[in-house]
Formats: C-alpha cells, sequence, structure tokens
C-alpha cells in the first residue's frame, strides 16, 4: 500500500473514531469525571469496545496478508515515562490527547486552550530532554520488539480470541453493574 493510500485510510479512521468518541460522550468533561472517580463506565466501555473491535480487525487483515505488524523496541523506562507524561496532563486538564481533539470538534474552550498547551508543553519537555533520556531511562529495562504471542511462543489467534471473549465478559459485567 502506498502511503498516500495510507494516509488517507487513517484520516478517515481517525474521523470514524473521532466521532464515535463524541456520539458516545467520551469527548465530554463530566462523562471522563465520572469515569475517572468510577461512577460512570460510558468512557471504559467505549475503549474496550475499540479495544476489542480494533485487535480482531487488524488480526483479520494479518491473517489475510494486507498488513504487516511493525512492533517498536519497547523498555520500562518509556513506559514510565510516557505514563507520567500522559497521566499528569490527563490529571491536570480530565483529558486524554485523543477526547481532548474530540472536545475541541465539540468548541469546548477548556480542551482548545489547556489540552492544546498542555499538548505543546508535554511535546516540548519530551524534545528537549530527549537528547538526555534516549541512551538513559528510555533505555532503561529493555525488552526488545518482542509481542505477547511471540513472548509465550503460541500464534496470535491462541491470545486474540480469549481477550475478545474477556472484553466482552467484561463489557456484559459493566452493563449490569
Amino acid at each position: 500500500m502506498n502511503t498516500n493510500k495510507q494516509r488517507v485510510w487513517g484520516l478517515l479512521f481517525g474521523v470514524a473514531f473521532g466521532f464515535l468518541l463524541q456520539k458516545g460522550g467520551a469527548t465530554q468533561y463530566d462523562i471522563i469525571l465520572g469515569q475517572l472517580l468510577l461512577k460512570d463506565f460510558t468512557v471504559l466501555k467505549i475503549m474496550l469496545s475499540a479495544v476489542a473491535t480494533g485487535m480482531i480487525g487488524l488480526h483479520v487483515m494479518k491473517s489475510k496478508g494486507w498488513i504487516r505488524f511493525h512492533p517498536k523496541k519497547g523498555s520500562v523506562g518509556k513506559n514510565v515515562l510516557g505514563g507520567l507524561l500522559f497521566g499528569v496532563g490527563f490529571a491536570l486538564l480530565g483529558y486524554c490527547p485523543g477526547t481532548i481533539a474530540g472536545a475541541i470538534g465539540n468548541g469546548y474552550l477548556d480542551a482548545a486552550l489547556g489540552g492544546l498547551l498542555g499538548i505543546f508543553i508535554g511535546a516540548g519537555i519530551f524534545a528537549a530532554y530527549y537528547p538526555k533520556w534516549k541512551d538513559g531511562i528510555l533505555k532503561k529495562g529493555e525488552y526488545g520488539d518482542i509481542s505477547l504471542p511471540q513472548l509465550l511462543k503460541v500464534k496470535d489467534w491462541v491470545l486474540v480470541i480469549p481477550i475478545f471473549f474477556m472484553i466482552v465478559l467484561i463489557l456484559f459485567w459493566i452493563e449490569h453493574i
């Protein structure tokens, strides 16, 4: 697939995902706050549904040879640092990067001003410190580009199918609590 076609598909899927986030209410601060306070599980239901759908869809496309996965090298340091940057932004504003974009589309000024400012500040901090971090904290606990099926020495579907059904059960349980 050429890069222009990939960009078009990426844009279409991004618009569709943003539309579904907005329709599901995940771009509204009160719903996000309800999730963080464990009072409203709308966001969790949307995200689990997206994970289940994406996981099945991507693995079907992979099995048909339409796509290939390109895992990146991971490390504990990358996960911790990324989690801290993400978590600080989420805690301060109440939005994640995806919901910031959706909330801006809804016309929410807090997302437009605070969200974009936060994204630029976070990106700026990372860019400024990257030269120091790249051979230090970002390499701590490296585990390479291995996937979970490779680590467990099983075929992808041996994990995909049970994880899909676990997500379905969790969604069913959440809906009935």
